[in-house]
């Protein structure tokens, strides 16, 4: 593979993570990891250290560059930004107008993503069970936990920024839907939409401080305890589905600081009761499909991650 193709595929590789990343519910770090390049992100951002800021000081940049692995980060970082400038309008639209045919997509691609992230482990031990179990119970008790009203205050958008950073990086942990259960969610995307440099700008800053000091702990985990990590992810993974499950209704709402009514509770249904409930039509037939497009993107990014490892 050339130089320029691995390039572009590296670049819509990271527009795959932004526009993942935009949905409540699913994750970039997902993305990372079945594309084959999860591992040398966490290195690549853990790199970004105190021998950085000493060869940032001393002026060698060709060095600096070489060190952070800067083409990677740039033309990953480039594809995110770009997807999350160009998706978020659309994405916010599909949740407001088609959410059962937004989320069976994406139902599908994290049910196959189990699949692609479980077979990443290097050989079976006591234990991986119990921490797959547990990575499960986990996200699926945080996809129970009811969104909540939160100050718009500086030190807070920071901190938002900073831990929903920490779960993007994590396979089947979504930092949107950590910003959603901080209240944070489409006061972010409102920012971004509009330009507000300030939000932006401490948003920003969150995002770097908690991605530099969780990378190392993640790095740490996968060298020391890859399998157990791995395991723990991939249950992580499994529980997130309880949120991507296409047919559900609110049964608890509240109203935003804009004036809008947006849903706190909401209780999952299977199709033909979801039409009986809700009076509109499951969407089955297309619903299926769209989870069989989901599984098709993951096997085909799995084969383009195997293809730059190879």
């Amino acid at each position: 593979m050339d130089k320029l193709t691995a390039k572009s595929i590296l670049f819509f590789k990271g527009m795959a993570m932004g526009a993942a990343d935009v949905v409540p519910g699913v994750s970039g770090g997902t993305i990372a990891f079945i594309t084959g390049i999860y591992e040398e992100l966490i290195n690549s951002i853990r790199s970004v250290n105190l021998t950085a800021l000493h060869l940032l000081t001393q002026g060698k940049f060709k060095l600096l560059w070489a060190h952070v692995n800067g083409n990677f980060l740039l033309i990953l970082i480039a594809g995110i930004g770009v997807s999350v400038l160009s998706l978020s309008r659309l994405v916010l639209w599909l949740l407001e107008n088609e959410p059962i045919l937004l989320w069976s997509f994406f139902f599908g691609l994290i049910l196959a993503s189990i699949w692609i992230v479980g077979k990443s482990i290097k050989a079976f031990k006591p234990g991986l069970m119990s921490m797959f179990v547990i990575g499960t119970a986990i996200a699926f008790w945080i996809t129970r936990v009811a969104p909540a009203n939160t100050p718009e205050t500086w030190w807070f958008i920071m901190l938002s920024g900073s831990v929903a950073i920490c779960a993007m990086i994590l396979p089947g942990i979504s930092g949107s839907f950590i910003l959603l259960l901080m209240g944070k969610y489409k006061f972010i995307l409102g920012a971004i939409q509009s330009f507000n440099l300030a939000v932006i700008g401490f948003f920003s800053l969150g995002m770097v401080s908690g991605i530099l000091a969780f990378s190392h702990v993640l790095n740490w985990m996968l060298k020391r305890h890859h399998d157990l990590t791995i395991a723990l992810l991939a249950g992580f993974m499994l529980g997130s589905l309880n949120k991507v499950w296409p047919w559900k209704i609110p049964t608890m709402v509240y109203t935003d600081s804009h004036g809008q009514v947006q849903p706190l509770v909401e209780r999952n249904l299977m199709p033909g009761t979801y039409a009986e409930t809700t009076g509109y039509a499951s969407e089955l037939g297309m619903a299926l499909l769209l989870m069989l497009v989901g599984i098709g993107s993951v096997a085909l990014l799995d084969r383009l991650g195997r293809k730059r490892v190879a």
